[in-house]
């Protein structure tokens, strides 16, 4: 049994300790996680369903929930092993478009956080996007004074291509300010969403 503490863990760190425990796990075995708010228990009820996993749930008090997730043995179908629990891979080329720095209709304080988490929860997945293309007001996520530059010198050192429309630092007065990543053009910005398998656009 592996035991996450995510007590004071802002979306989505719940579920991304939880994936990482289930993976510790290689098969069968249990991963019991405590939280503190009930969307993070909805968050890692649908976690588990979607991994073929059973869960249990318990409120201990206001402020702490106990999730017990168990994931089940290696099961055979047609002569071949299949493991339940397993973490789903991506298709083959993702790109990812951020056309604002906030993520979502709104509160755009709320929205910033959100893409801050967003760019984080990337960091963490099994499949990686290809391509990461910043215009807009997306701009100004790859440059200084950003509060995701980190999360995107991760996602650089992963091989993920981070790529920001050089018209748009222009208009911005940002073409100096860039931190992470290179400078790109229309043409390269439509050819790579022509390319791509799946385009994401939080």
């Amino acid at each position: 049994m592996i035991l996450v503490n995510a007590l004071g863990d802002a979306c989505p760190l719940p579920v991304i300790k939880t994936m990482h425990a289930l993976k510790e796990l290689g098969g069968a075995g249990t991963v019991e996680v405590l939280v503190d708010n009930e969307i993070a228990v909805q968050n890692l009820t649908r976690l588990a369903d979607n991994k073929g996993c059973t869960i249990e749930t318990e409120k201990r008090s206001d402020k702490e929930y106990r999730v017990t997730i168990t994931a089940g043995e290696a099961v055979e179908e047609t002569g071949d092993e299949e493991t339940l629990c397993t973490i789903p891979t991506a298709q083959k080329k993702v790109v990812v478009v951020i056309s604002a720095d906030h993520m979502g209709e709104g509160n755009d304080e709320l929205g910033k956080i959100l893409l801050k988490g967003f760019l984080f929860a990337l960091t963490q997945q099994e499949k990686l996007p290809s391509t990461i293309l910043f215009y807009n007001g997306g701009a100004s996520v790859t440059c200084e004074g950003s509060a995701s530059l980190d999360d995107l010198r991760t996602l650089s050192k992963l091989g993920v291509e981070i790529l920001t429309c050089g018209t748009c630092l222009n208009y911005y007065g940002l073409s100096d300010k860039l931190q992470v990543g290179e400078v790109t053009n229309m043409y390269v910005i439509a050819e790579k969403q022509m390319q791509a398998d799946l385009i994401l656009r939080p």
